[in-house]
């Protein structure tokens, strides 16, 4: 409200020096505690499909079987219908079988979530003394193969289901004077034999990638303290994981990738390093019901000492231009000193010092200094803080009024104050977030590998603290913790 001085009482006054009006009370308030957050941190686990090649190799023989045995009957005698039954006019025909079934290099192969084991076989079989006299060589050949699937069991060890299967791509069989001798029927019983040893060494050798203790060692490592800023303010973000669950799997080229996701509480916290928190033994593994993805805060804090140098010269420029005050006209204006702080119902003040002097000498000169207060504000997920509200924070319905009051009462010097409060955190933002980025970015604690990265940001409303200007800035992102030792 823009009020008439009595002439009077400034002619009385002389030129003098007032007694600085009454300051607003200043407020130390801290930053608000923020909120705690839930994030998911994915932990990939890789193992080599080589690995289990070689684990399946060692474990199975490469002679499968051997084969020594004497047939009576390999050839039956031929018989001739006489009218009055069927007489042999040739004997059945004996021999001896020897040989040995061997396998080739196993194979582990696959894609997406599909395991595929392929084992050829190849069989070298001689028919001997058939008959006393002759003799033949046998070969065959057949391909084991083996899909399946993998799951976690409760203990964290990795579990394998197979369908295994096989087929002979060249039954063992020979011809023998007109007739087909085979060998398939027995073959198959030993082969079965074979797939079923296979079926259970999977398993085993699956659970020698030791998932567990790259578990064990990433669920520890996942208990940290990270530093966001070093100052103004500094920041910390504070992980503390709960459950972990198994995401899935994926066979890519010729790794194998477990993903698993933490559940993990983050919390930010202002000034102090907080102490770090108490891990907690690996749990079973459970359902992460939680969005993916790292959630914590990242304060951004403008210092009032950045304002004050501001509005100084942003009142000095409107002095160059001139400033006419309502019932005195136009005045010479020295601004001197600005202050800035925090004060109640969210508001700062702003103290400023001048000697203002009257061009219509029939007006004193004063110099002193008053107040005014005014409401910083910002609009949802913006970095431009405005000032709005400007008005004076004392009492000038009394007979102790000057100049300085009257000065900081005109409109045009309240539209300047609210305007040079105006504070673009933009700047502050980048820099702030790309020092939030590097700290968190990456880093190797032993043989863990944590790196994170932010996606998305967004701003939030704007408090006034005791140490500044805060703006919270809410930032999403992905977060992982991988085996990798040195």
């Amino acid at each position: 409200m823009r009020r008439m001085f009595p002439v009077m009482a400034l002619l009385a006054a002389g030129c003098s020096r007032h007694d600085p009006a009454p300051a607003p009370p200043r407020v130390e308030s801290a930053i608000a505690p923020f909120p705690d957050q839930t994030s998911t941190i994915v932990v990939p686990v890789t193992a080599e499909l080589r690995m289990l090649e070689r684990g399946l190799d060692r474990r199975t023989p490469r002679v499968l079987w051997t084969i020594d045995e004497r047939r009576e009957k390999c050839v039956a005698g031929k018989r001739v219908d006489l009218g009055i039954g069927r007489v042999k006019v040739t004997p059945d025909l004996g021999c001896r079988i020897v040989g040995q079934v061997t396998r080739g290099t196993i194979s582990v192969a696959g894609a997406g979530e599909k395991l595929t084991i392929t084992m050829p076989v190849s069989a070298l079989i001689r028919v001997r003394d058939i008959g006393g006299v002759l003799g033949e060589t046998v070969t065959a050949r057949a391909t084991v193969r083996a899909t399946g699937r993998l799951g976690i069991g409760g203990d964290w060890q990795p579990r394998a289901t197979l369908d295994l299967a096989y087929d002979w791509r060249e039954p063992p069989g020979i011809d023998i004077a007109g007739q087909r001798v085979t060998f398939a029927s027995r073959a198959d019983e030993k082969l079965k034999r074979v797939v079923a040893k296979l079926e259970r060494d999977l398993p085993t050798e699956v659970a020698k990638l030791d998932l567990r203790t790259q578990l064990d060692g990433a669920w520890r490592h996942g208990f940290t303290v990270i530093e966001l800023s070093r100052r103004n303010p500094p920041a910390w973000m504070r992980i503390a994981p709960r459950t972990l669950g198994f995401g899935g799997y994926r066979i890519e080229g010729r790794q194998l990738r477990m993903t698993l996701a933490a559940e993990a509480l983050t919390q930010t916290f202002v000034g102090p390093r907080p102490a770090d928190p108490a891990p907690i033994p690996l749990p079973p593994p459970s359902r992460v019901a939680g969005q993916p993805g790292l959630r914590f805060f990242i304060p951004v804090l403008a210092d009032y000492a950045q304002l004050e140098p501001i509005v100084l010269r942003t009142l000095r420029k409107l002095a160059a231009r001139g400033i006419t005050l309502t019932g005195v006209g136009p005045v010479d204006v020295d601004f001197g000193k600005v202050t800035v702080y925090a004060t109640t119902d969210n508001r700062l003040a702003v103290g400023v010092t001048a000697k203002v002097a009257p061009r219509d000498r029939d007006f004193p000169a004063t110099t002193g200094q008053a107040w005014l207060t005014a409401q910083p504000y910002n609009e949802e997920d913006s970095q431009l803080v405005r000032a709005r509200d400007v008005q004076l924070a004392a009492d000038t319905d009394s007979d102790a009024v000057d100049l300085i009051v009257s000065l900081l009462d005109a409109a045009q010097v309240q539209q300047a104050v609210a305007l040079a409060l105006q504070h673009d955190f933009a700047p502050d933002y980048r820099r702030i977030l790309g020092k939030a980025q590097a700290a968190i970015g990456a880093r190797q604690e032993g043989d863990f590998f944590l790196s994170t990265d932010m996606a998305r940001v967004v701003t939030g409303r704007l408090q006034v603290t005791g140490a500044g200007l805060f703006l919270p800035v809410r930032a999403e992102g992905r977060a992982q913790i991988a085996y990798r030792p040195r």
